[in-house]
């Protein structure tokens, strides 16, 4: 009877062990399917036809992979209707007027012309304005034109070429667009700015770069309005006010 119960417990055991062997057989195929499907939705996902950016292309006639957008597109909130406070430039420049320069007796520069550019700051200038072009100016100019606007700042102490001193006539009598088109675009070694910082914030600069001049020349500036602002001009809109934060 002992026999007969030993055999038969032997037996069950046999056939527990087959199942558990089955249903891991069936489970590592499951798997296995599962994979191999897996990595062939990944490789042709993976070799779908695109281009990258800047790479030749054989379908196109130019061979570029990139393409032009469509003519007339506008990025949404880049319209930029405001010519002057975006460009610091007339409404309709003359890309073929001449510059004119006039000097004194001695030989000294006293006027630059700079066409097309405005004359007259497009935002109101006020003391937030002032405030907020000095801190710009001490993050991203200081370095190069110094602390009062003379070219001397710490690269250039260190050898770098020096920039033209903002307290001569040449400059002193310059418009404003002249000043917020070199922050934007850059002029001679000096990269242009648009990039890190905003137009409200470079009109910011151009306010306490007149600022400066007024302080290393008042007897002059009191001749001249060096913060009119023009007519009718708009104010920025709220993405570009001056106090909206850091770059």
């Amino acid at each position: 009877m002992l026999m007969n119960n030993l055999a038969v417990q032997d037996k069950r055991r046999k056939a527990k062990g087959k199942d558990v062997f089955k249903r891991l057989g069936f489970a590592f195929c499951l798997l296995t399917f599962t994979f191999l499907t897996a990595c062939g939705v990944r490789s042709d996902m993976q070799d779908q036809p695109r281009y990258k950016a800047y790479k030749k292309s054989e379908f196109f006639s130019d061979k570029r992979g990139s393409r032009d957008m469509v003519e007339g597109t506008i990025p949404r909130g880049q319209l930029r209707e405001n010519k002057a406070f975006y460009t610091g430039k007339v409404d309709n420049p003359n890309p073929a007027a001449q510059a004119a320069t006039t000097m004194d007796a001695t030989g000294n520069t006293l006027v630059t012309s700079f066409p097309n550019a405005i004359d007259e700051f497009p935002i109101p200038v006020t003391k937030e304005l002032v405030d907020r072009g000095q801190e710009r100016y001490n993050i991203y100019c200081i370095v190069c034109h110094g602390p009062l606007g003379n070219g001397d700042g710490m690269i250039v102490r260190r050898g770098f070429s020096k920039p033209p001193t903002y307290n001569d006539d040449r400059l002193r009598n310059a418009p404003v667009g002249h000043f917020y088109d070199v922050i934007s675009n850059g002029w001679g070694k000096m990269n242009g700015y648009a990039h890190v910082i905003q137009p409200a914030d470079r009109w910011a600069i151009v306010a306490y770069i007149r600022a400066l001049q007024v302080s290393q020349n008042p007897e002059n500036a009191l001749k001249t309005d060096t913060t009119k602002t023009g007519p009718g001009s708009a104010p920025p809109k709220s993405g570009d006010t001056p106090t909206g934060g850091k770059p």
